[in-house]
């Protein structure tokens, strides 16, 4: 335990929550890919399901582990925080945003009116990546908040609209 707390600068035992957090959430993440794998490749209810849910799973963990690792490293000096244990908060966040951001771009565009049977696709996805867009700035900040992270997260939504050119948003 003293390990984990010294490499992602732990001082009290509730920001342990961060590093088992994020753990967990790349072993679902890697299930839930060996389980789609599992059913393109139609291998469901045969007698090699579960062991190729668990290697590919064991695998997929291994490979994004070693990734997000690598990025933790490539971003450590451009995003200026306290702790390294806030860079797993930072990347919880995004992944939470961008999933959330796209679940509820769907049901806002049948609020609009705009289901996917009664339109052209040329229309309907357009529109449903545009009402992505902010949806995702408001949730990144909501959940940057959640997860102790708003001044983060806030200076890094200013600095992107001012990079998109809606810089007079934030005066």
């Amino acid at each position: 335990m003293e390990k984990i707390k010294q490499r992602w600068d732990i001082v009290k035992n509730w920001q342990l929550l961060f590093p088992f957090l994020g753990a967990a959430l790349v072993a679902v993440t890697a299930y839930s890919i060996a389980r789609r794998l599992l059913h393109l490749f139609e291998l469901n209810n045969t007698l090699f399901e579960w062991i190729f849910t668990l290697v590919v799973a064991a695998l997929g963990y291994f490979i994004m582990l070693r990734f997000f690792l690598w990025c933790f490293k490539k971003l450590e000096n451009k995003w200026k925080v306290s702790y390294r244990w806030e860079m797993i908060a930072i990347f919880i966040v995004f992944a939470i945003t961008g999933s959330a951001s796209a679940k509820l771009a769907g049901p806002l565009t049948d609020l609009l009116g705009l289901q996917k049977d009664a339109i052209s696709g040329w229309i309907y996805w357009p529109v449903r990546i545009l009402l992505i867009f902010p949806i995702y700035q408001v949730l990144l900040v909501f959940f940057g908040w959640l997860f102790g992270q708003f001044k983060f997260f806030w200076n890094f939504e200013k600095k992107m609209l001012k990079h998109m050119g809606l810089g007079f948003l934030f005066p």
